[in-house]
C-alpha cells in the first residue's frame, strides 16, 4: 500500500513538473516582457532626473553669467536674450530682467516685461501672476493713468487674493495721488483694522493717517511680519 502511495506521489509530482514547464514555456515571455518594462521604466525615471537636474543646473549658470557685468545695460540686454527650459525658470529670469530695467529707468519695459509673466499661456503658478501683476502697476505708474492703475489694483484687493492687503494700501496711495485725501483715510483706516494685516504695513498706514490729519482707528490683533 505505501509503494503504490509513493508511486502516485511521484506520478503527481511529474505531472505537475510537466505542466509547470509548459506553463512557462507557453507564458514565460510575458514574465520576461514585464521585468524588461519595469526596467526601462526605471531607466526611463531617471533618465528624466539627470534631464531636469541639468537643464536647472544651465539655467543657474546662465542666470548667473547674465547678471554678472558691472554695466547694467549689459545686464538688461542679457537677461532679455535668456531662454530657459521650463516656466519657472522662466519667471526667475523675467522678474530679474524687470528688475534690472527699473533699474535702468526703463519702466515702461519692465511693466511689460511683468505683465508678459501675469497674462503668459505658460503653466505658471498663480501667485507668480499676481506678483508680476502687482509689480507691473508699480513699474509702469508714470506711464499709466489713475484708472487703469485704479482697475488693475481692484482686481488684486478682492477677498481671498495674496496680495489683496498691499493691494489695498496703494489704492489708498492712488486716491491720495488723485486728490481725494478722505477716500485715502478711510482706506488705510480699513486696511489697520484687517485681522490678517502684518506690523510693518499696519505700521506704514498708521503713520500715513497722522500726516494726514486724520486718527488711527482701534486696529485689531496683527499678524507678525515674514
Amino acid at each position: 500500500m505505501s509503494n503504490t502511495d509513493s508511486f502516485i506521489e511521484e506520478v503527481t509530482e511529474e505531472v505537475r513538473r510537466d505542466r509547470l514547464f509548459m506553463l512557462m514555456r507557453r507564458f514565460g515571455w510575458i514574465a520576461v516582457l514585464v521585468v524588461v518594462a519595469i526596467v526601462a521604466a526605471a531607466a526611463a525615471n531617471e533618465y528624466q532626473k539627470s534631464k531636469a537636474r541639468t537643464a536647472a543646473e544651465n539655467t543657474g549658470d546662465a542666470l548667473i553669467a547674465a547678471v554678472s557685468s558691472s554695466d547694467s545695460e549689459e545686464r538688461v540686454a542679457e537677461l532679455d536674450a535668456l531662454t530657459t527650459e521650463s516656466p519657472d525658470a522662466q519667471v526667475v529670469a523675467d522678474m530679474l530682467l524687470a528688475t534690472h530695467q527699473i533699474e535702468v529707468g526703463a519702466g515702461a519695459d519692465a511693466a511689460q516685461t511683468l505683465t508678459g509673466i501675469s497674462t503668459s499661456d505658460l503653466e505658471t503658478p498663480e501667485i507668480y501672476r499676481q506678483i508680476a501683476a502687482f509689480k507691473a502697476v508699480l513699474a509702469g505708474a508714470k506711464d499709466t493713468p489713475i484708472a487703469d492703475r485704479r482697475r488693475s489694483l481692484e482686481a488684486l484687493a478682492g477677498a481671498g487674493m495674496p496680495l489683496a492687503l498691499p493691494a489695498q494700501e496703494q489704492l489708498a496711495l492712488l486716491s491720495l495721488e488723485d486728490g481725494d485725501v478722505e477716500g485715502a483715510i478711510a482706506q488705510l483706516q480699513a486696511l489697520i483694522q484687517d485681522a490678517a494685516v502684518t506690523s510693518g504695513l499696519r505700521n506704514r498706514a498708521t503713520q500715513l493717517i497722522v500726516a494726514l490729519g486724520g486718527t488711527p482707528a482701534e486696529s485689531a490683533p496683527v499678524l507678525a511680519d515674514q
